[in-house]
This record gives C-alpha cells, sequence and structure tokens, in this order.
C-alpha cells in the first residue's frame, strides 16, 4: 500500500521494483489482488496490464493506520505517541514546527480535549 500511495498509482511490475529484496511478481501480484478484494485498491486494465490504485486519500488511510498503531502499541495514550515522536534522534523539528505543535496542545485545551 505504502508503494501504491507514494506512487499514485502501479502496476505489479512497479511495486515489485520498488520493494528491496522484494517478493516475486506472483506475490506482489496476489497481495495487491487481496488488497483490492479487502477494498482498499481498486485497478484499471491499461495495455493488458492491471494499474492499481487507492480507494482513499492517502490522509484518511494514515488517520486509519495511525489509530490502530496508537491502541496497539501505545494503549490509546496519544501522548505517548507524541513523545515517542519527539524522542526519536532524526525528529529534528525546526522552531516554526514546534510552535505548530504548541499552538496544536493550546487549542485541544481550550476545546477541552
Amino acid at each position: 500500500m505504502e508503494i501504491v500511495y507514494r506512487l499514485g498509482r502501479a502496476s505489479a511490475n512497479e511495486v515489485v521494483e520498488a520493494l528491496p529484496d522484494g517478493p516475486t511478481n506472483s506475490t506482489v501480484r496476489t497481495q495487491l489482488g487481496i488488497l483490492e478484494r479487502k477494498g482498499q485498491l481498486t485497478h484499471v486494465e491499461l495495455d493488458g496490464r492491471f494499474i492499481y490504485a487507492p480507494v482513499a486519500p492517502a490522509e484518511a488511510a494514515g488517520k486509519s493506520a495511525l489509530d490502530r498503531v496508537l491502541e496497539t502499541f501505545y494503549e490509546g495514550s496519544v501522548s505517548r505517541v507524541v513523545a515517542t515522536l519527539l524522542d526519536r534522534r532524526d525528529a529534528d523539528l525546526t522552531p516554526e514546527e514546534l510552535d505548530e505543535l504548541t499552538a496544536l496542545i493550546e487549542r485541544a485545551k481550550r476545546e477541552g480535549r
């Protein structure tokens, strides 16, 4: 899914090429078919190839995935997720990004969340 979201749309061959030490084309085709049956992908046929595209916008899919991570690994604690993100060594936040986070926290306080 990550590759299809990144590319916008992709054939099985494009997915295989984008995977490091990737699985076989057959395996990728099987997985794409499963994702389509689950309603996460759709496809069109172009020159005899299936071109897959996500059904949901990336932001909606990201929110759903984050909700699952939040519940699975952080017991629903948003503060623990934020703390984990801020503790990352590569989390070099600019002053503007820190101001944005501060504003989001202040707005959540005002709204009683």
